[in-house]
């Protein structure tokens, strides 16, 4: 399950465009399978070791379970992606729903998912949500899917119901849980992790024998130093030509990932 956990790997993002069904949608179903392709394309020329694909683009977010179109559009652009590249492929249904995304990584042969909420609960734009560590793993085994869970720890975009216990909560995650790894981000898309909050979770997850990624605020000037202390990371907004939602820059990815291999 574990094997495309390379020496600090470098998950590069996939963010879809609107899907058929959300509010901005612009009707052409081949352009958003043409972006995801070029973009996975440009991360795997630009050196990535895996590729991670979202629906980015369909705002706002259901809070957990996403409705059969959704699931069913991104297990043809997850297929596409698996078949288009040679690296390891992972899906995040966004807001949270960890049961679309492990079918999906199931149907299509991918290496692994990322749950926002996977134990505890978060207050966010969606309302309060849940994890669901009790049906995710379930239905892990019930498939008999080889896909690693990548856990969220206090996910961006959210805040604790009360007071925040970084070590405690990497514990349900991973130890109640059974997450295969953990992902610490800052506050929001492209907002760079706290250093403190970063060694708190490390620390814990690393004494619980699983890696650490840092899921947000990855740039070229950062990355070695997010690696001194991560085992990973996920990148999606440094490797853009403009704003988020522009396309992927494999000059962009290949000089990030330099700085990560030195």
């Amino acid at each position: 399950m574990h094997d495309w956990f390379t020496d600090d790997p470098v998950v590069g993002m996939v963010h879809l465009p609107p899907l058929p069904g959300a509010p901005r949608y612009d009707g052409d179903r081949e352009a958003i399978r043409d972006r995801a392709l070029a973009d996975a394309r440009a991360l795997v020329d630009g050196g990535v070791d895996a590729v991670l694909v979202e629906n980015f683009g369909d705002a706002p977010f259901y809070p957990d379970d996403v409705p059969n179109h959704t699931v069913a559009e991104l297990t043809a652009h997850v297929a596409a992606v698996r078949d288009a590249v040679d690296r390891p492929v992972g899906v995040n249904v966004l807001r949270n729903d960890a049961t679309a995304a492990l079918s999906v990584a199931a149907a299509t042969g991918s290496a692994f998912v990322r749950v926002n909420v996977h134990a505890g609960a978060r207050v966010t734009d969606q309302g309060v949500v849940e994890g669901r560590a009790h049906e995710t793993m379930r239905l892990r085994d019930r498939l008999q899917a080889d896909v690693a869970v990548l856990a969220d720890v206090g996910v961006k975009h959210s805040a604790p119901l009360g007071p925040e216990d970084l070590a405690g909560a990497t514990h349900d995650v991973v130890d109640r849980g059974l997450a295969d790894a953990v992902v610490v981000s800052g506050s929001g898309t492209g907002r760079a992790v706290d250093e403190e909050r970063l060694r708190t979770v490390a620390a814990a997850a690393d004494a619980l024998g699983v890696p650490t990624f840092v899921g947000s605020g990855v740039t070229e000037e950062t990355v070695g130093d997010l690696l001194s202390v991560a085992d990973g990371v996920v990148v999606g907004s440094a490797l853009k030509r403009g704003d988020v939602s522009s396309p992927v820059d494999e000059a962009r990815v290949a000089a990030l990932v330099r700085a990560a291999r030195e």
